[in-house]
């Protein structure tokens, strides 16, 4: 499976058209008049987002982009063609950049959502307005950085093996890989999950974090960026008492990476589950974790399905009390 969540491409807006030098002599007139039209406009970049697209992989193969030239003016104040406009589609969620400078130009979210990135150079004007007929300008040019940030109500975390995937794929009809080894999951999965007859939210399994992975480590590096739209993070810590660490030790190193990678991450609200409790002595290991434990933890087992209805019923009331409220709606 191909995820390409960064792209780097470099767009050039058409050049503005010629204006025209010409002269003509009207029938009766005894002197030839300035009859040069101006230049069309050179086309425009514009960036929309299309819903259909997940990535940026088409950027892999495409990174150079150009619009289309405004045309010369000609006699008879005729004015030229305007240079056709060239339309970048992006999946939604991606932030553009300018490479040069990192400076954020757009962020786009909503579906169809345009985002003007480059002008088209002005026509140049004929000499029917002017005493001299002048050159079209050229277009804007820039190099362009894409960074996708998924877009999902639910973020899973938690260490490689915890436990992620089976959690998705048992609330959800996403079909993750999933195997008993870390980093089976090397890209950001999306789900959507059914909640009765209430309605549906997404969900988005993260990659396995270690500690260090706001600084390159693993693959924590690549993906903690799509964690950063969620409104909630369903944090999963194992309680096999087999494990190398113990959840508590888990829970406060994965909340560290989140703090690194971004302040305001550390205050994003956690809903903590205590998964694979099918496994003997999990019930012990759960109660020490409960009790160093500063809020409520939701046992579930993605073996057996055992506490995952209570555990959705308990994601969506929280979805629901995050969600903004609705333009006019009384406080």
């Amino acid at each position: 499976m191909w995820f390409v969540d960064q792209a780097e491409i470099s767009v050039a807006a058409g050049i503005g058209g010629n204006g025209s030098s010409a002269m003509a002599k009207p029938p009766g007139s005894r002197y030839p008049r300035r009859t040069g039209g101006d230049g069309g406009d050179g086309g425009a970049i514009v960036l929309v987002t299309d819903p259909h697209l997940t990535t940026l992989l088409d950027f892999q193969y495409r990174r150079e982009f150009r619009a289309d030239r405004g045309r010369h003016g000609s006699g008879n104040t005729r004015t030229g063609r305007r240079g056709a406009e060239t339309v970048i589609r992006v999946p939604p969620g991606t932030v553009v950049r300018d490479a040069e400078t990192g400076e954020v130009l757009g962020d786009l979210t909503g579906p169809r959502e345009h985002l003007l990135i480059a002008r088209g150079g002005r026509g140049g004007v004929g000499n029917a307005r002017a005493a001299r007929a002048t050159p079209g300008r050229p277009g804007e040019q820039r190099r362009l950085r894409l960074e996708l940030k998924l877009l999902a109500d639910v973020g899973i975390i938690g260490f490689p093996n915890a436990g992620k995937s089976s959690l998705l794929a048992r609330i959800s009809t996403a079909r993750p890989k999933i195997a008993p080894y870390p980093f089976t999951t090397l890209v950001p999965v999306l789900g959507v999950v059914a909640v009765d007859h209430e309605g549906a939210f997404v969900a988005c399994d993260i990659p396995g974090l270690i500690e260090g992975a706001h600084a390159g480590r693993g693959l924590g590096s690549q993906f903690l960026r799509h964690i950063e739209r969620t409104r909630l993070l369903l944090h999963v810590v194992e309680m096999d008492p087999a494990a190398a660490q113990d959840p508590a030790t888990r829970l406060r190193r994965v909340n560290a990476e989140l703090a690194a990678h971004r302040a305001e991450l550390a205050g994003r609200p956690q809903c903590l589950v205590a998964n694979k409790m099918d496994v003997p002595g999990a019930q012990d290991v759960l109660t020490r974790f409960r009790r160093g434990a500063e809020q409520p933890v939701y046992p579930v087992s993605c073996a057996t399905g055992a506490g995952i209805a209570e555990l959705i019923q308990e994601v969506w009331r929280r979805i629901e009390q995050l969600r903004p409220p609705l333009a006019g709606a009384a406080p």
